[in-house]
């Protein structure tokens, strides 16, 4: 007896499927790209901005998500447009609050200003996240891309490919500049 038969078809829709569900008003649509998004948001969200408006900018994310799903073409992949929108917000976050990130004093002034009631341990990880968001922010955009879908939003290499149009290698190659220009920028701030 072959098993996978006798199965309920459990293949879920793609983002595609659900988009254009929730074009047509199906809010349930709307709820499973949601759902399928908000941990990789989040994380990327988290990993940019201070703890403290971690919540806000994701919100503000899905709610430009929301308003502007009508306008969603399928030029792109969906995944692609929300990494789009995500980084758009985060540049609108810091232009709101006027913070240049190439002014380091400032970032880290910004990151490290969430007070907390963490162990000593948790205070040293805040410390090394200031420390790579800092180093992080001081790389070309292309970099900072290719090493958040990586760490961030643990994608493999493939697919990092296929999303950014590149070949296999070419990932690849980018990903292993963009860790050398974190290491060098990292390895200068311990010198100092």
């Amino acid at each position: 007896m072959n098993h996978q038969n006798s199965l309920p078809n459990t293949i879920l829709p793609s983002d595609e499927e659900l988009v254009h569900s929730a074009q047509k008003g199906a809010q349930d649509a709307f709820v499973l790209l949601y759902e399928r998004y908000f941990p990789n948001v989040i994380a990327r969200v988290r990993f940019k901005i201070p703890e403290s408006d971690v919540e806000d900018v994701a919100q503000e994310i899905f709610i430009a998500m929301l308003k502007s799903l009508g306008s969603f073409k399928g030029q792109s992949k969906f995944s692609t447009w929300i990494w789009t929108i995500t980084n758009r917000k985060i540049v609108d976050y810091y232009r709101s609050h006027k913070v240049r990130l190439s002014e380091q004093d400032d970032y880290e002034e910004l990151v490290m200003r969430n007070p907390s009631n963490h162990t000593v341990r948790a205070d040293h990880a805040q410390d090394d996240l200031a420390v790579i968001q800092s180093a992080l922010s001081k790389l070309p955009q292309n970099y900072q891309d290719i090493l958040l879908m990586r760490f961030v939003d643990d994608m493999p290499f493939n697919e990092i490919a296929l999303q950014n149009g590149q070949s296999l290698e070419a990932t690849k190659s980018l990903f292993r500049r963009s860790m050398a220009a974190l290491t060098k920028i990292m390895e200068g701030e311990n010198e100092q």
